[in-house]
């Protein structure tokens, strides 16, 4: 069978196709495909070879642990304590510790103080002064109730009476006097143009004030 030319573009098409899928796929891959993590450095400590000496008080770089081998320098521990970090869950001693807590429980509490963990430690309290005399007194005093000052009393009516007179129908007339002058008045009758009189009897008159309506009694004064 024989290919013609039409027949190779097309073949050469596909294959330039699949290859670029290829190519698309595998770069993929190798994108998304998470690498495998390094194993953790280990660094083994460094000994010094030198006389074993007092450590210092700072806390530099510097800063050396004696042992009986020779010194250790800080470095050295933090190299040991990274070389752990890959350590799994397995290596982990999960037991309780129970002798930590026993030696807490037996601690007693020795301070000069309140014991905070204890409720008999409280300092007695403070006796209360007893009062000098009682706050209370002997009886209920209720508070007084004063009424507020009403208006003023009218003046008296400055009218004397000092007798009566019966006329022959049996009216009966008063003898009133204001100072020098004097008034013979019936009931009805008005009296220096301010006092009316009222009902009047054998002892007394009843007299009114017209400036003010004020109402008075006026007794008779006997000579």
């Amino acid at each position: 069978m024989t290919i013609g030319a039409k027949d190779k573009d097309q073949i050469l098409k596909i294959g330039i196709i699949s290859a670029g899928v290829l190519f698309v796929l595998v770069y993929g891959y190798l994108q998304l495909r998470v690498p495998d993590a390094p194993p953790p450095a280990v660094v083994a400590p460094v000994v010094v070879s030198r006389p074993a000496r007092a450590a210092s008080s700072g806390t530099g770089a510097g800063t050396a642990v004696p042992t009986s081998a020779g010194v250790v320098t800080k470095e050295a521990l933090q190299g040991v304590a990274a070389s752990k970090v890959g350590t799994t869950a397995s290596q982990y001693d999960p037991t309780l510790r129970m002798d930590a807590m026993l030696v807490t429980e037996s601690l007693v509490y020795s301070g000069a103080g309140r014991n905070i963990f204890s409720s008999n430690s409280a300092p007695p309290l403070a006796a209360i002064p007893k009062p000098v005399a009682s706050v209370r007194t002997s009886g209920v005093v209720l508070p007084v109730y004063t009424p507020p000052p009403g208006p003023p009393p009218p003046p008296p009516i400055d009218l004397k009476f000092f007798g009566t007179e019966t006329l022959a129908d049996g009216t009966r007339q008063a003898f009133l006097s204001h100072g020098e002058d004097v008034f013979l008045a019936a009931t009805g009758s008005i009296v220096q143009r301010r006092y009316k009189v009222g009902a009047i009897l054998s002892n007394s008159v009843d007299v009114e004030d017209l400036t003010n309506n004020n109402k008075q009694s006026i007794p008779l004064q006997r000579n």
